[in-house]
């Protein structure tokens, strides 16, 4: 196994705190860089071992412009070995804005009056994901505001009803949810649901920071949004996701937390979270943040290197929050899956209003409102391979049945060809007879590698598709 369980001063026991910021500290002043150390625990890394804390602080105080570019080409490498040129695509869709907490980075925060709440009545919210469906997508994430409007059974029922939505040859086949920490009884309800993934974010694991930014509201709560993803798994959930809000805190400290988070899972569960994303603080509609703690471009990337080097087999998302540039650059250190044709108004694909942007009908801002049928074009120009599959949520291969899978030829035997399919099914339902031309060359250059042993049988797949057969997924 890659991971062996490390020892901290707060035990790993489940549903309780796990967190020392006074331990992360030490640890962080106590591992100071050295060209050599850099080095040996790259090496690690790229053995596909998972680092320890302090081998993840080593990398975190690397200032060393050359070895921080060894770090990165380090990242680029280790990505490429385990994910491959695949890009996993998504797109979020906004249920509802009300909400109870003061959140000071966020435009749904309560005593922001200037926010128009709104939640999507049903028809509106099947009018939005026929949309999406007809644009290609096929997997989303639901975000809801945390208000007692949006209970574990309201969460239930939007999902149930996103998946009762066909149109065409479009459905939606993993459904994602970025919510409000429930009770053990909410997430079981939630559950019921087939959801894929469950987000809750800690924004920053350092108490104090978290509390000035949290004044009031339920999340003002640490130690029992802290303990969420803990109640997921006690109610089976397995396939959680994690994240930190860079710019709330010292990002030195928040990525440790993120890695003591991982670890925290890993010795209490047998299994990490699915994903991890690491948004930046973005303009919002009465923002009021510390400025002191923004993160630059250059910190932000050495940021995704690390944490791809810490977790070599957790899936990193990062979203339209960002611009175009700073995706690309990060696509290549060790981000797998990023959001498409992004629009997150309440309602917003219906109105068409993606660069249209109003902070006060929205969470906080975007940067990259590009349509899906652009990414997929250039992500095909620069050699990855899109992929809208949703096969291992729907054969079970979640929790610890994933990492029993995560092996050497996991990607070519299950995620590369299920990417295939599922580009192809957007080729021939959705896209441009140019897109189509271009990357039905790249599919058949891929396939005539000589990489697949099953080629073959791709192949024959590929064909059923074009025949008008869908959903073939390993």
């Amino acid at each position: 196994m890659f991971y062996q369980p490390q020892t901290y001063r707060i035990a790993d026991e489940p549903m309780k705190p796990f967190i020392d910021a006074d331990e992360v500290w030490a640890i962080l002043h106590a591992n100071p860089s050295t060209k050599e150390r850099v080095r040996d625990i790259i090496a690690q890394s790229l053995a596909k071992q998972r680092l320890a804390l302090a081998d993840t602080a080593v990398l975190v105080n690397t200032t060393d412009p050359d070895i921080v570019e060894e770090l990165k080409q380090a990242a680029h490498t280790l990505k490429e070995r385990i994910y491959g040129e695949r890009i996993v695509l998504f797109a979020p869709l906004y249920v509802g804005n009300e909400c109870i907490n003061n959140c000071q980075y966020c435009g749904f925060r309560v005593d922001n009056v200037q926010q128009r709440r709104h939640t999507l009545t049903s028809e509106e919210l099947r009018h939005e994901v026929k949309i999406l469906e007809d644009n290609g997508h096929k997997r989303l994430i639901l975000v809801f505001g945390e208000h007692p409007l949006y209970s574990a059974e309201f969460i239930a029922d939007t999902v149930t009803a996103v998946y009762g939505v066909k149109s065409g040859q479009g459905e939606i086949r993993r459904v994602n949810i970025n919510a409000a920490p429930l009770t053990m009884e909410g997430f079981r309800t939630v559950k019921k649901a087939k959801i894929g993934t469950y987000q809750v974010f800690q924004e920053t694991y350092n108490p104090n920071a978290y509390a000035r930014v949290h004044p009031d509201g339920m999340k003002r709560n640490y130690e029992y949004r802290l303990t969420a993803l803990d109640r997921a798994q006690e109610a089976g959930i397995d396939d959680v996701g994690i994240g930190a809000l860079f710019g709330i805190y010292d990002w030195r400290f928040d990525v440790l937390g993120l890695v003591r988070h991982v670890n925290h899972l890993e010795a209490v569960y047998r299994v990490g979270p699915h994903t991890i994303s690491f948004p930046r603080i973005q303009n919002a509609s009465a923002l009021n943040i510390d400025p002191s703690y923004a993160v630059n471009d250059d910190d932000f990337l050495k940021i995704v290197a690390i944490l791809r080097l810490a977790v070599p087999y957790t899936g990193m998302i990062l979203t339209a929050r960002e611009p175009a540039p700073i995706r690309r650059q990060a696509l290549r250190l060790g981000v797998s899956q990023i959001d498409g044709g992004t629009n997150i108004q309440l309602g917003g694909y219906a109105r068409g209003q993606a660069h249209d942007q109003d902070l006060n009908t929205e969470q906080f801002q975007i940067n990259d409102s590009r349509p899906l049928s652009e990414i997929i074009d250039e992500l095909i120009d620069t050699g990855y391979m899109p992929s809208f599959c949703t096969a291992c949520y729907r054969r079970g291969r979640t929790g610890e049945h994933f990492m029993e899978f995560s092996v050497p030829g996991f990607i070519k035997r299950f995620c590369d060809p299920n990417a295939m399919l599922t580009l192809a099914e957007y080729l021939e339902d959705y896209a441009t007879p140019e897109l189509k031309a271009k990357a039905d060359a790249a599919l058949t250059r891929r396939l005539n590698g000589g990489v697949y042993p099953q080629a073959p049988d791709i192949k024959e797949k590929l064909d059923r598709i074009q025949q008008g057969e869908r959903d073939l997924f390993y």
